[in-house]
């Protein structure tokens, strides 16, 4: 126990004591990635570096609500914002083995001796009061064993966060690629509605033509023929359509039809999703994604794993003592006669084990060069995924162009095909050609403008998504803590 408040002091003087830190110096790895983006993407210097927040991003009123309530339902979320707190009160507990822990102490100790066992020939009866602070054993960190565990648990915890992020902007890509899909089955299976009838009519003409011999049975079976291959690309959408419709309660963690007041939506052409957003140079972009950051932290963490079992080579120093009163009756406890303290420092010294502590050490290396590796290949992934995005956004757009010319141009060709069939002019294949070239385009058009849009979504994620700048000042400023 410690007997004067001098000495208190310097017990606690001594839990601040910082020693040297075995832990390696940390050094962000270059990123090998090249300093430019590939000649096919188009940069325009005049838009702004990444997007806005998601609600400025997705402009549909029904694309926002349903993506508010994935963030509210969606499971996988949930799980992700559990595992941050379950890190952070790892970290919590870590961190506070680098400081002293004190209980209060009080507690009473009776015996009764019979006179038969005694030494002095009677009843011996002893009673005990006890009261005061306890310091549990409590390590002097010289080597910095327990700052580089503290290290490496913070580390830990701002990797979970981040990939939390990473997560919750993938969350809000899914759903709205979707929300895309869903939207492009419905329109192609409304195509594909209006095709069957179209069909319908036509083979209800021949089959009347056929009945007046005017048309044969070459002809019937070539426009019944038509009408079911209409009739089974519909089911096929359909079936599509409603798979669709099951991922997309999937990711909401509810279903569309629970939902009451959705507002109305917008069509495929009518989404106007920012996909003009453009990147800077690779650095400034992917240093900026949250899987990227949580790469780091990952990285950062074995870096101070090494620092850890680098210290296991040298001695241990531990702290334990108390410090109070003590008395054989408790009216008595508190006079300032009874003080009573002990102090139990410890000294530990690895001599031999067999080299555990250097296999340690080799261990922590390894896996830093393993969590250096897997840093590296996470930026090299988020370069190609945001190239792959930005060419995509410039072909697709390219491509959606021409298919909507082609659609317009099948449209001309169907309606003038068929005033020259029903003068008598074009014969029945001509029309049936002209539809199903009609269709195609139809359904070319919708399906590039949803991949087009998708790739805009995707983009959102890849270029970091909401408070990318923000996030990375969060998570640079917790490090620097």
């Amino acid at each position: 126990m410690i007997k004067t408040p001098n000495k208190v002091a310097l017990i606690v003087m001594a839990a601040f004591v910082s020693g040297c830190s075995m832990m390696p110096n940390y050094e962000r790895p270059a990123a090998p990635v090249p300093p430019a983006w590939p000649d096919s993407v188009q940069l325009k210097t005049n838009k702004a570096l990444t997007p806005n927040d998601w609600q400025k991003y997705f402009p549909d009123p029904r694309l926002q609500a349903l993506i508010a309530t994935a963030l509210e339902n969606n499971r996988d979320l949930r799980i992700a914002t559990a595992r941050i707190a379950e890190a952070r009160a790892q970290y919590g507990i870590q961190h506070a083995d680098r400081f002293p822990s004190i209980n209060l102490t009080g507690s009473r100790n009776a015996s009764l001796t019979p006179a038969s066992a005694s030494i002095t020939g009677s009843d011996l009866h002893i009673q005990r009061y006890d009261a005061g602070l306890s310091l549990v054993s409590y390590e002097l960190d010289f080597w910095g064993r327990v700052s580089s565990l503290d290290a490496s648990a913070k580390a830990s915890y701002l990797s979970t966060e981040a990939a939390q992020r990473a997560f919750r902007l993938s969350l809000i890509a899914d759903i709205a690629n979707a929300y895309l899909s869903l939207l492009e089955m419905s329109e192609r299976t409304q195509l594909a509605v209006e095709t069957v009838r179209a069909r319908a009519e036509t083979k209800e003409l021949i089959s009347r033509r056929r009945a007046l011999g005017v048309s044969g049975d070459l002809d019937f079976f070539q426009a019944d023929g038509a009408y079911q291959a209409a009739l089974a690309e519909r089911a096929n959408l359909e079936r599509q359509q409603a798979a669709a419709e099951n991922l997309l309660n999937l990711l909401l963690g509810r279903t569309v039809a629970e939902l009451k007041d959705l507002p109305a939506g917008r069509s495929l052409a009518e989404q106007d999703i920012a996909s003009d957003v453009v990147a800077g140079l690779p650095a400034e972009v992917l240093l900026q994604r949250p899987d990227v950051l949580a790469a780091e932290q990952k990285l950062i963490a074995a870096n101070a794993n090494i620092g850890a079992a680098r210290a296991a080579f040298f001695p241990r120093i531990s702290l334990t003592g108390s410090g109070g009163v003590a008395s054989s009756k408790l009216s008595g406890l508190f006079n300032s006669t009874n003080r009573a303290w002990s102090f139990l420092p410890a000294l530990s010294l690895p001599l031999f084990d067999a080299g555990r502590a250097s296999a340690n050490v080799d261990v922590a290396e390894a896996r830093k060069v393993v969590a250096v590796a897997e840093y590296e290949k996470t930026i090299q992934q988020a370069f190609r995924e945001v190239a792959d995005l930005l060419n995509a956004r410039d072909k697709l757009s390219e491509q959606l162009a021409a298919q909507q010319a082609n659609a317009e141009a099948q449209k001309q060709r169907l309606l003038l095909v068929d005033a020259r069939f029903k003068a008598g002019i074009a014969n029945h294949l001509d029309v049936l050609d002209a539809q199903r070239e009609s269709f195609a385009a139809d359904q070319g058009a919708a399906q590039v403008r949803r991949l087009w849009l998708s790739a805009a979504a995707q983009l959102y994620k890849a270029l970091g998504g909401e408070g990318s700048e923000s996030a990375v000042k969060t998570v640079q400023a917790a490090s620097a803590r």
